[in-house]
C-alpha cells in the first residue's frame, strides 16, 4: 500500500488485503484476540510497516517475542513454505525477509543502550520485579513509596530508596499503625537486593525476568529522496 501500512487479509480463500492508511495512524488502537490468533504478528507488521514509512516506533517487548525485528529471515528456513502460503493466502504481496534498525534499551547498559531514570518513575512494581522480591516484600516496598508519597520525599536514585527503607526500619511500628506490618527481615531483604543491583552485578535476576525491561526502539527506515 502507497499510502499506508498492509495489516492483514481475510484468509479462507478471501484475499482481501486490510491496511491502515498513514494519515491515521495517530489515532488510539487495541489489538485483541485469543492465544494464537495473531495479535503479536499484527503488532510487529505495523511496526515493520511504520519504520519503513518514516516513523520510529516504540515496543515494550515483555517477553521478547518482537526480537527478532533486527535480523532477516531466510528463504531456506523451515517455515519458508508456510510463510509464503500465508502471505498468498491473505493478499500480502509484498512479502519478503529483511532486517530492520532496531535499538535494545537496557537498564543496566549491558545488552543494550542504557536508560535512564528515578526511583520513583520506575515505581514499586516494577523494581519488584527487577529485584524478584516475595510478595511481603513488594508489599513493604509498595509501603515505602507511598510514605514517599505521603511525606514529599523525593526519589531519585537508589541511594535514596536505601535511606527511606532505613527509615521505614527505624519507625516500622508507628508506620504499622498506618500502612499494615512491616518485617525487619524484609527490608533487609530488599536491601541487601538493592546492594546487588546497585553493584551491576544483577546476580538476583534470571534470565526470563530480564526481559522485562527490554522495550525496543524501532527506528525509522528513512527513504532517500
Amino acid at each position: 500500500m502507497d499510502d499506508g501500512i498492509f495489516i492483514g487479509g481475510g484468509g479462507d480463500g478471501y484475499a482481501t488485503p486490510q491496511g491502515l492508511l498513514l494519515k491515521y495512524g495517530n489515532r488510539h488502537g487495541l489489538i485483541a484476540g485469543a492465544t494464537g490468533t495473531g495479535k503479536t504478528v499484527t503488532l510487529q507488521i505495523l511496526a515493520e510497516g511504520f519504520s519503513a514509512a518514516g516513523v520510529p516506533v516504540f515496543l515494550s517487548d515483555v517477553k521478547g517475542d518482537l526480537a527478532g525485528l533486527a535480523q532477516a529471515g531466510s528463504e531456506t528456513a523451515k517455515l519458508h513454505g508456510a510463510f509464503l502460503s500465508r502471505a498468498t493466502t491473505i493478499g500480502f504481496d509484498d512479502f519478503g525477509y529483511r532486517a530492520f534498525p532496531v535499538t535494545f534499551w537496557d537498564l543496566y547498559g549491558q545488552q543494550g543502550h542504557p536508560v535512564r531514570t528515578t526511583i520513583s518513575e520506575m515505581g514499586p512494581l516494577l523494581l519488584a520485579r527487577l529485584l524478584d522480591l516475595t510478595e511481603a516484600q513488594e508489599g513493604i516496598l509498595a509501603i515505602a513509596f507511598r510514605l514517599a508519597d505521603d511525606e514529599g520525599m523525593a526519589l531519585l536514585d537508589l541511594k535514596d530508596l536505601q535511606a527511606l527503607l532505613h527509615v521505614v526500619g527505624e519507625t516500622r511500628a508507628d508506620l504499622g499503625m498506618r500502612y499494615g506490618n512491616i518485617a525487619p527481615a524484609s527490608i533487609r531483604a530488599i536491601q541487601r537486593r538493592l546492594l546487588v543491583l546497585e553493584e551491576g552485578r544483577a546476580a538476583i535476576i534470571s534470565s526470563g525476568n530480564r526481559r522485562w525491561i527490554w522495550p525496543i526502539f524501532l527506528r525509522a527506515r528513512f527513504k532517500s529522496s
